[in-house]
């Protein structure tokens, strides 16, 4: 807020639902519209940092562009969508901690000889999706 603060002036209290207003002629934002583009910049951090994610599966760059165009777009509406129903996720931990190591695998060894292909991974998910730890996924009780 200080940062803010020292390139834009700010209001020391809300004004209801209002981003800027003006008094004595002078422009001022106020702390909702700190807040706004505080969380403006954390979608754009997360959709950025999700790039090299989006590498392992593919170097084309429409797809890359677009899947971060949407990243962007979505990533806050799918938290408050996911977050009514994550106590239905009971084996979200155990599901990364198969899914990250092959993803953090292809990433890491994407420009070496020991590239990992794409058959491999999808062999990968489907063995981890056959394997017995995987079989309350589907257990119809749980979904």
């Amino acid at each position: 807020m200080r940062w803010f603060k020292r390139l834009v002036p700010v209001t020391g209290d809300y004004r209801g639902d209002r981003f800027f207003v003006r008094e004595g002629g002078v422009r001022y934002a106020t702390p909702l519209f700190v807040v706004l583009l505080l969380v403006e910049v954390s979608d754009l951090i997360f959709a950025v940092d999700s790039i090299p994610a989006i590498f392992a599966v593919t170097t084309d760059p429409f797809i890359v562009y677009t899947s971060n165009v949407f990243a962007i777009l979505g990533l806050r509406s799918l938290y408050f969508a996911l977050a009514g129903v994550m106590n239905k996720f009971h084996y979200l931990k155990i599901g990364l901690g198969v899914v990250l190591p092959l993803l953090a695998a292809k990433c890491s060894w994407a420009h070496t000889p020991w590239k990992l292909d794409t058959l491999l991974s999808l062999a990968w998910w489907a063995a981890s999706w056959r394997s017995p730890s995987s079989r309350p996924f589907c257990d119809p009780r749980i979904l």
